[in-house]
């Protein structure tokens, strides 16, 4: 195993699971017997879920179940770094209430470009939030996980605490103009499902939308480590209840943003995954839930009217995300998830009139207020 990191399922061991098992303090006494294996396959990654069996004399956490994830970063056209390492083994280990899985252990390797993370498997608790119709209580509860999440490392000083620093301006142009040709692709061939004015809302939006994201960023306030992609399967959430939810998969590529408004993470659930009434109903006290448990986490001078102005200016990037799946030509495969996303996301840009964020050029609630 170069670098400590495990490539392969063969690799796995009882000895090695009884180290890893001990080092994280989950088994105190004793060793793991055997072990049954059940292999599978993610988008980026191989994946498999391990049946643990202990000694009699073992003793600790001794957890039965666990999830092993083995990732290559390099993925030919496109590729990403450490930051699914990172998040779990360093950028949150001190934030008590996160809602992430316990992580037993984890390993990186640059010059390999691989990583492995050991977890908790909780399927038998657990279900993707796609599996469940999304409810207000749902949405507390991810509102109140992200804001844990992003208080942690909110503003331009801790930032920089954690080696992270704002993207340049042409790294958010290029974010934009990665996703920029799905429009045509999408117009020329579904304009009839969209309404009338939706074609121009796009091309407006891909015009001018870029500068003023980038104008937000001439203040700190409001930025800070994002997940980046919480779809629906990138969260999972009891099968009873609401909480608690764990937020998985931070594997951002290398022309994502990775520093963000905070708001963005709830912003692309709700407005990309929601159908559009719930999301109208909920969308308040849900944004007003995350602002109050950011104050309650430490955040300092960020008020609600610069949290709701981040938000109106965020929505417009699910129009990115939907488009972005056309980029090289319509996703056939994909037609019914990136069109229901678009819709959702127009739509949400015409209830909230995101477009009056640079119609003006106001600055974009530039204010660190």
């Amino acid at each position: 195993m170069p670098d400590g990191v495990i490539t392969s399922i063969d690799q796995v061991t009882s000895a090695w699971l009884t180290s890893v098992l001990a080092e994280s303090g989950a088994l105190t006494h004793g060793a793991v017997a055997s072990f049954e294996v059940d292999a599978g396959q993610g988008n980026w990654s191989t994946n498999a879920k391990l049946i643990v069996i202990y000694t009699e004399d073992a003793q600790g956490a001794l957890p039965r179940r666990l999830f092993l994830k083995m990732v290559s970063t390099d993925q030919q056209d496109e590729s990403f770094d450490e930051s699914e390492f990172t998040y779990y083994s360093r950028d949150y280990v001190d934030v008590v209430d996160a809602p992430l899985l316990r992580c037993y252990d984890a390993a990186y390797s640059g010059q390999l470009k691989r990583y492995h993370i050991l977890l908790d498997d909780v399927s038998e608790t657990h279900t993707t939030a796609g599996e469940k119709a999304p409810t207000l209580g749902y949405g507390l509860a991810l509102a109140e996980g992200f804001a844990v999440l992003h208080a942690r490392w909110w503003g331009g000083e801790r930032l920089a605490e954690a080696g992270a620093s704002m993207h340049s301006a042409s790294h958010i142009q290029q974010y934009a103009a990665i996703a920029e040709p799905g429009v045509a692709h999408i117009v020329g061939r579904f304009a009839g499902q969209l309404e009338l004015h939706w074609p121009d809302a796009m091309r407006e939006l891909y015009a001018r939308h870029p500068q003023a994201m980038i104008a937000r960023t001439a203040g700190s306030n409001g930025f800070t480590l994002i997940h980046g992609d919480p779809n629906e399967h990138n969260i999972l959430v009891p099968r009873l209840g609401d909480r608690p939810v764990y937020l998985i998969d931070r594997q951002p590529f290398d022309w994502s943003l990775t520093v963000w408004l905070g708001i963005y993470d709830l912003t692309y659930a709700m407005v990309l995954d929601w159908p559009t009434e719930t999301r109208r109903q909920c969308e308040m006290p849900v944004l007003q839930r995350y602002h109050a448990t950011l104050i309650e986490n430490g955040v300092r001078d960020y008020s609600w009217e610069q949290l709701f102005d981040d938000y109106r200016l965020c929505v417009p990037m699910c129009v990115y995300v939907a488009t972005e799946f056309c980029r090289g030509g319509i996703n056939e495969r994909w037609i019914d998830t990136w069109l229901t996303m678009l819709k959702r996301a127009l739509t949400a840009c015409d209830d909230l009139d995101c477009h009056a964020m640079w119609k003006y050029d106001t600055g974009c609630g530039v204010n660190e207020n």
